[in-house]
């Protein structure tokens, strides 16, 4: 038998970037799927649990979505050896993808708000990227574009391609790996599974493997006040545009390509008073900070298991943990912060545990 020749050139180098992401990927464990002791719930039949994708290396959900869209843009032959790496985030995807262009020896730049939170600026740092601000979410597309097309680099552009560079028939994705950490659970289809949405790759992936597999889980968006997802959810329309959202990682001030309206079965509206509310309370509940986007998500969640309780049904609600809260340490931690930018949270904090009462 003849073997082939060794691969050199752009072909080899291309070859080795991913033979090193796959290695990397071989390298790390699954994440851990948690169960939230809720008596109020749990004594009805109603049973939560959350995803917690504060492990990955990179330290959030969006190390999934980095991993994918690397792969995607080198097996596109876009991304070469030498390649500037450009990407529009508020933050998480940015530190993934920052850790991802290390691995690779490329140049990283991340064009975000001026708001983004100083830790993940230093997490980027740290991973050998540098940041590019700008005044206002939407002006992100057109500055990454520009910075792309003058390095003669590539704009990895999470909003479009986040929902097609992952398999959502499988091949581990998350939901997949969602599915079979519940096996043994009493009730191992979930009735709901409930996201965020930034740019609509999670949702996506997961409401296509549920068909897939013919699973009668419903999936539930929870979307921060300021986010257009909501109303396009409800009118189709996508011209419409949004202020933006105050939590950072999820919601959008424009309709995203990634978001597939078709696949989503409910959308939650979250305020931000509640979002931070539900960051501190489910924070309390695990003993450890999670940061704001999976306070959202457990807002959701209570609303979701709350209408269960009432309507006497009984199942399971599965959502992500998407990041730490040592993140966000002098913002959503700091209460000075919160009152100057958010307002006053007790109250909100007041309706959610009047929802986890017995």
């Amino acid at each position: 038998m003849t073997s082939a020749p060794p691969a050199c050139g752009q072909d080899g180098w291309q070859h080795a970037a991913i033979a090193r992401i796959e290695a990397d990927y071989q390298r790390s464990a699954d994440t851990h799927l948690i169960p939230l002791p809720l008596p109020g719930y749990a004594r009805h039949g109603i049973d939560l649990y959350l995803k917690d994708e504060s492990t990955h290396p990179s330290g959030s959900l969006k190390h999934r979505l980095a991993r994918s869209l690397f792969l995607y843009a080198l097996c596109n032959g876009w991304i070469r050896e030498g390649s500037t790496i450009v990407e529009a985030s508020s933050g998480s995807t940015a530190v993934s993808e920052a850790y991802f262009a290390r691995l690779l020896g490329l140049p990283f730049v991340a064009v975000m708000p001026r708001t983004t939170s100083a830790e993940k600026i230093a997490l980027i740092e740290f991973y050998g990227g540098c940041c590019h601000f700008v005044d206002a979410a939407s002006e992100v597309y057109d500055a990454a574009r520009t910075i792309a097309r003058e390095s003669g680099g590539h704009y990895m552009d999470q909003f479009t391609y986040a929902e097609r560079a992952t398999d959502w028939r499988g091949n581990n994705n998350i939901a997949e790996s969602m599915f079979q950490q519940m096996q043994r659970e009493r009730f191992a289809v979930p009735r709901w599974i409930v996201v965020g949405a930034g740019t609509g790759g999670t949702s996506a992936t997961i409401g296509r493997y549920v068909r897939y597999q013919q699973h009668a889980t419903r999936l539930c968006v929870a979307d921060p006040e300021g986010s257009v997802f909501s109303a396009y959810h409800r009118t189709g329309d996508a011209s419409l545009t949004a202020p933006g959202s105050r939590i950072e990682g999820i919601g959008r001030p424009r309709v995203e390509p990634s978001f597939i309206r078709t696949l989503v079965d409910r959308m939650e509206e979250v305020a931000d008073d509640e979002s931070v509310a539900g960051m501190q309370l489910l924070s309390g509940l695990l003993g450890r900070r999670v940061g704001p986007s999976t306070g959202t998500n457990f807002v959701a969640m209570l609303r979701l298991a709350n209408a269960m309780r009432d309507a006497g049904e009984q199942g399971s609600i599965l959502s992500l943990l998407c990041d730490a809260g040592e993140r966000y340490l002098p913002t959503y931690y700091d209460p000075h912060w919160v009152e100057r930018s958010l307002g006053d949270c007790l109250a909100a904090r007041s309706r959610l545990e009047r929802l986890l009462a017995p």
